[in-house]
């Protein structure tokens, strides 16, 4: 299958939300960036580390149950590399993965624990990376609308955790333009994009030559079948095959496999999946800046090539 994804988001609301974060950012005394545990890096906002500066920051693994906790202790080693950052693998469902988090907060802002002088914590991720649900469990009580929707919180709201923690809320933001192509589809593989952004074909496509790779015996398992094929597209027809999925004349239906396959991922039935490794990321890094420096010689030559056009041009009228 041909995997060109044309994704496009950040609508009006996410700019609006940018800049009023930017606004209020010199208040706050630490960050708490809840990315997903299954997509560390893809789930990661650039703009987060642009718009914090120095301040430190509390790295939330969410969805922590959903994700290989091999490939997650990984991450959460790699992450804390970074000056100022603490990484914390957290499960939604459970209440004391998510207190850790005040603990923590209280922990990189000793000089107002005990002075009566609340902490300010500004609390940010990516549309559908469960930060509603990780904010009710916070606060005991629900005060951030929830849903399977990515994009849910729309404006900023401020949340009194303890008397030692302000927590303010933000919604979810994306940024304008993903260099790396691996992470849209990593994104939206896992619900962090609108299903209507993309191709579905081609982020399952995607999706299966990964998991061909990263997980086969999750799939053999899954969709039983005892000898896996090499590439996607048959994978497609023999899991297919293997669930009744066929139209008229035999044809097996791939495309509600394709939906199948992602919808399963998601919802952890293909059991605990990382679609990215700290190694790949450095190697996909490297790729990245080498067509960002391609791309910048390409607009210089068309550049000199305009400029050049318009002294000819200025010679011929002389």
């Amino acid at each position: 299958m041909d995997k060109r994804a044309n994704i496009q988001w950040f609508p009006g609301h996410m700019n609006k939300a940018r800049n009023e974060i930017k606004e209020i950012m010199p208040q706050m005394d630490v960050v708490i960036e809840v990315i997903d545990a299954r997509i560390p890096y893809s789930s990661e906002n650039p703009m987060v580390a642009a718009l914090r500066g120095e301040k430190p920051v509390i790295k939330i693994l969410n969805k922590a149950d959903l994700a290989d906790p091999d490939l997650t202790q990984a991450w959460m080693v790699h992450l804390e590399q970074q000056a100022g950052v603490k990484a914390i693998a957290c499960d939604n469902n459970k209440a004391d993965d998510v207190k850790r988090i005040i603990a923590l907060c209280k922990k990189m802002v000793p000089n107002k624990v005990g002075t009566g002088r609340q902490i300010k914590a500004m609390i940010m991720g990516i549309p559908n990376v469960g930060k509603s649900t990780l904010i009710n469990t916070l606060a005991g009580r629900a005060v951030a609308k929830t849903g399977d929707e990515p994009a849910v919180t729309k404006s900023q709201q401020l949340i009194k955790l303890d008397d030692d923690i302000m927590l303010y809320d933000t919604p979810g933001m994306l940024w304008p333009k993903v260099e790396n192509e691996n992470s849209g589809y990593r994104l939206a593989a896992t619900g962090g994009i609108r299903d209507t952004a993309f191709d579905f074909a081609d982020v399952a496509s995607y999706t299966a030559e990964y998991l061909l790779s990263a997980y086969p015996e999750l799939l053999k398992t899954r969709y039983k079948i005892d000898e896996l094929p090499k590439t996607d597209w048959e994978f497609f027809e023999m899991a297919g095959r293997n669930r009744g999925f066929i139209k008229k004349g035999g044809v097996v239906d791939t495309y509600r496999m394709s939906e199948i396959l992602i919808n399963e991922l998601r919802s952890g039935k293909l059991g605990r999946i990382t679609l990215e490794t700290p190694a790949m990321i450095e190697a996909e890094e490297i790729i990245v800046a080498e067509q960002r420096l391609a791309a910048e010689e390409k607009k210089k030559a068309r550049e000199e090539e305009k400029r050049l056009r318009r002294l000819k041009t200025r010679k011929n009228r002389k």
